[in-house]
C-alpha cells in the first residue's frame, strides 16, 4: 500500500524541476535555505507575475480559465500551484461548480526561454497534473508550456515513463530532505548560468563541506 505524506512533509512542487536539473541546486534551495536571483530567475518572476492572479476565471467557447491554482498531492509529497488550469468541455470530463457540463482539465505552465534537452520542465508539468488527477479524482493524459522566447505553446503528454520519473524524483527528493543532505558538486556547463554558482562553489569540487557551513568558515576567518 503507498504511503500518505502528512501536511508538514509535503515540498514544494516547483523544486522538482531543480531536482532534476542539478541535485545540488535543489538541496541548496530546499534543505539549506539559500537563494538568490539573477537575470534568468528574474525573467522567470516577471513572467509568472503576469499570470499569477488565483482570483482570476476566464469563460472562453467552451473553455474556463483559471489562474494560480493552488495544488497538493499526499501520495507523492509535493504541494504548490499552476500557473494556469484550462478546463474544456468534454463529455469525460468532471462537473465544475456552478456550471454546466462536464469539463477535462490541463495544466499549462509559463517559461521564460525555449525547450529544454532534458525533461525538466515536462516533469514540472507532469508533477502538477498528477496532484490535480488526485485532488479531482480525474485522469489528464497531457498539458501545455508556454516559451517566452518562442512564444509558442508546446503540449506535453503524460507517458507512463514520464509519470514514473515523477515518482522516482518525489521519492528521492523526501529522501533528502529527511536526511538534510546537499550532494558534492558535480560541474557541468549549466553551472555559470546558475543563480547559486557563487553560494554552491563548483570550484571547490571534492570538498565535503556543505555550502552554508562553507560561507560560515569564510565569517568566521574575516573576524
Amino acid at each position: 500500500m503507498q504511503r500518505e505524506y502528512t501536511q508538514d512533509e509535503l515540498l514544494p512542487l516547483s523544486g522538482i524541476q531543480h531536482f532534476l536539473f542539478c541535485r545540488r541546486q535543489w538541496a541548496l534551495i530546499h534543505v539549506e535555505n539559500q537563494w538568490r536571483d539573477n537575470f534568468l530567475t528574474a525573467e522567470g518572476r516577471i513572467l509568472h507575475e503576469q499570470v499569477d492572479d488565483p482570483l482570476f476565471t476566464e469563460s472562453r467557447q467552451g473553455r474556463v480559465i483559471s489562474r494560480a491554482v493552488p495544488i497538493a498531492s499526499y501520495t507523492l509529497g509535493l504541494v504548490g500551484r499552476c500557473d494556469v488550469v484550462e478546463f474544456t468541455l468534454s463529455s469525460e470530463g468532471i462537473l465544475l461548480a456552478g456550471r454546466e457540463g462536464r469539463y477535462q482539465p490541463s495544466p499549462i505552465e509559463y517559461k521564460r526561454g525555449k525547450p529544454k534537452h532534458e525533461p525538466v520542465d515536462e516533469v514540472q508539468l507532469c508533477a502538477q497534473a498528477m496532484c490535480l488527477e488526485e485532488m479531482l479524482s480525474t485522469e489528464i493524459p497531457s498539458g501545455f508550456i508556454y516559451y517566452g522566447l518562442t512564444r509558442h505553446r508546446d503540449q506535453v503528454l503524460f507517458t507512463n515513463e514520464l509519470r514514473t520519473l515523477v515518482k522516482e524524483l518525489c521519492l528521492e527528493m523526501q529522501g533528502y530532505f529527511r536526511r538534510m543532505y546537499t550532494p558534492k558538486v558535480k560541474k557541468s556547463k549549466a553551472c555559470r548560468s546558475c543563480s547559486l554558482y557563487d553560494i554552491c562553489i563548483p570550484t571547490l569540487h571534492g570538498k565535503k563541506e556543505s555550502a552554508s557551513a562553507y560561507i560560515s568558515s569564510y565569517f568566521e576567518k574575516l573576524k
